[in-house]
């Protein structure tokens, strides 16, 4: 067998401490083949040697593949290689290893938060989106490679530098540079860029700097907020976000990439002989609630459609005989319903959908009639500040199957949707912890997990305890997936209490049918109603005979109560005829009557083993 090498011998810092006191070992000296090989020096003592290996070649899926979060010693490697720059390890006796992280991993006290906001609102300009370096038509190829790197790794480090400076925590964001090109392309080629949001939290998924950057790219490009899965909203809400946008001078629309697909497939199954009276009533309604609230509407495809063309620029010098088609580029964090937007543009699953961060990875051009053309970038993590790891669970940043830590994000969840909804919607009950103990009155993530694993008979093997971090996964896709409801309010001069801004969303009418039909388990109890309060039940025929036979005369003790338990258990084990226990039996009853053993009974009695009556011991 042979033997392992020294543990002293193993690992990338001694490898390059050794490469860097020429101790390489005597394997070391062989030549390598398939490109390896040295510099051509003397290898004498006192000189340095340099290894040298081919540039490696990736498949296209590997390079495309999206980095949001990276260990230390993986981003030190990357940052190397794009500054192209040499390392070296140096052995220290002073090495301290210290965690990186400032703020509590899981959530945050409302003081903390709320310190938290003010900063990163102080900051938000400095959050960008990495540029692409000037090129034209006399830039080589390997000269743009080599300037889109440097710029790449410059933004990198003013991230790194205002993360450390200002103590910020940031999101995990895009760090490919593969990735970025391809946004790069899009805003390149797109006369409206597109933003699509999430309408649960659309700020979150905005990119301010983006919009600056299509700017200076060129003036005459404009941008577009869609704010998608807007029919999660009430009608309430989206005028509460439409007065904020309408005051920040965004341009926005509501859409929902959902209710279009609906509304395609009921137009492909609706007969083509239809009324026509009835059309022009439907036409003739819709248009009354189009004048009534049209900056809260949410759009149908064919108003989406001419909403791009009409904030699409004026081309000059167009030929009008064959004009250009507008290209209008999607943008968007993953999972925001882009993909399913242009499905219900097109009207045909032209772009796969999936619930998995990430899923499209290059940018795509599809022709939407005769003319528009739509450019989908894959799905991009923007840098932007962040309280907590669990709120970019929450808003389905980062995916929920690759979660080790959900105490967290399922806190959140229990705090932000009612404890009543909770249980109606899962037919469960929420024991939490009283006051005198400690409690809050709100279920924390750990006991509403706990409720649920037993409801659906989630249990670990072996000790056959809840198995919470399943039970987890379940809830926290219903939260992303909307089956529970919570919209964050915009900002305001005067803060907006999130449980009023939704507090429409946990009526009856947000349960599924099968959960409508009772009473919400919260609420159907009558412990705690006073006597009065409580429903009156009305005895049938079959009760009342009932009683009257368990009642009635002659029936011996089923209904009566002959002896009096105040007189104790001598009396109440008295022999009919009028005859009294004796002996061991009744001095266990004196003994019962008197909260004595029956040993201090038979000494109180002298030793007397036969006696007869009930006597008092004093």
């Amino acid at each position: 067998m042979v033997l392992a090498e020294s543990k002293n011998r193993v690992g990338l810092g001694r490898a390059l401490m050794n490469s860097r006191s020429g101790s390489t070992h005597k394997t070391n000296n062989k030549h390598r083949g398939n490109g390896a090989g040295r510099d051509g020096r003397g290898t004498g003592s006192g000189q340095s040697e340099m290894l040298y290996t081919t540039e490696k070649h990736e498949a296209d899926w590997y390079r495309m593949r999206s980095i949001t979060q990276q260990n230390d010693l993986d981003e030190f490697l990357n940052t190397a290689e794009l500054a192209d720059t040499d390392f070296a390890a140096e052995k220290m006796s002073n090495l301290k290893i210290i965690h990186k992280d400032q703020i509590n991993p899981y959530l945050l006290t409302a003081d903390e938060e709320k310190a938290a906001k003010t900063k990163h609102r102080q900051n938000k300009q400095q959050l960008t989106v990495p540029r692409r370096p000037y090129w034209d038509s006399t830039t080589t190829p390997a000269e743009l490679e080599r300037r889109e790197r440097d710029s790449f790794l410059h933004w990198r480090r003013g991230l790194a530098e205002l993360q450390e400076a200002k103590d910020l925590l940031m999101t995990p964001f895009e760090r490919n540079l593969e990735v970025w090109r391809q946004l790069w392309r899009v805003i390149e080629r797109s006369d409206v860029v597109v933003q699509i949001v999430d309408a649960r939290n659309p700020l979150m998924f905005r990119c301010e700097d983006l919009e600056r950057y299509v700017k200076e790219v060129d003036e005459r490009k404009t941008n577009l907020l869609l704010v998608n899965k807007a029919d999660m909203m009430t009608a309430e809400q989206r005028s509460v976000w439409a007065d904020y946008f309408e005051k920040e001078g965004i341009s926005y629309q509501f859409f929902s990439a959902a209710l279009a697909k609906q509304t395609n497939e009921e137009h492909y199954s609706v007969d083509e002989e239809e009324e026509p009276v009835e059309e022009e009533v439907v036409v003739t309604v819709e248009e009354e609630e189009e004048k009534e609230e049209l900056r809260i509407r949410i759009l149908t495809v064919d108003e989406l459609e001419e909403v791009f063309l009409e904030h699409a620029p004026i081309v000059q010098g167009e030929d009008p005989e064959s004009p250009r088609k507008t290209q209008i580029g999607l943008v968007g964090y993953p999972n925001v319903g882009k993909s399913s937007t242009i499905n219900a543009l097109i009207g045909a699953k032209k772009v796969s959908v999936s619930s998995t961060p990430g899923k499209t990875k290059h940018f795509q051009t599809l022709h939407l009639g005769e003319k528009i053309v739509l450019c989908d970038c894959p799905g991009l993590v923007f840098p932007n500040f962040a309280t907590t790891k669990a709120e970019l669970v929450c808003n389905g940043v980062l995916p929920i199957d690759q979660l080790r830590e959900f105490s967290g994000p399922t806190t959140l969840v229990a705090q932000r949707i009612p404890q009543q909804f909770l249980e109606s919607l899962y037919g469960i009950k929420i024991h939490t912890r009283p006051f005198e103990e400690g409690g809050t009155g709100v279920p924390t993530g750990e006991e509403l997990l706990m409720a649920y694993a037993r409801a659906r008979g989630f249990y670990k093997t072996g000790a056959g305890n809840p198995d919470e971090s399943r039970a987890a996964r379940y809830v926290l896709k219903d939260y992303v997936n909307g089956k529970l409801l919570f919209c964050h309010p915009p900002p305001a001069g005067s803060p907006i209490d999130p449980s009023n801004f939704n507090k429409d969303l946990y009526n009856e009418a947000h349960l599924p049918q099968n959960r409508r039909a009772g009473a919400p388990l919260g609420q159907d109890h009558d412990d705690d109603l006073p006597s009065e309060d409580l429903p009156i039940i009305e005895m049938g025929e079959k009760s009342h005979d009932l009683d009257r036979k368990f009642f009635a005369e002659g029936r011996g003790s089923l209904g009566h109560m002959k002896t009096p338990f105040h007189l104790g258990a001598g009396a109440a084990g008295a022999l009919p005829g009028g005859k009294h226990l004796s002996g061991r039996k009744a001095r266990t009853v004196i003994a019962l009557d008197n909260n004595l053993s029956p040993d201090e009974v038979r000494k109180t009695m002298g030793g007397k083993k036969h006696f007869k009556g009930r006597k008092n011991i004093k």
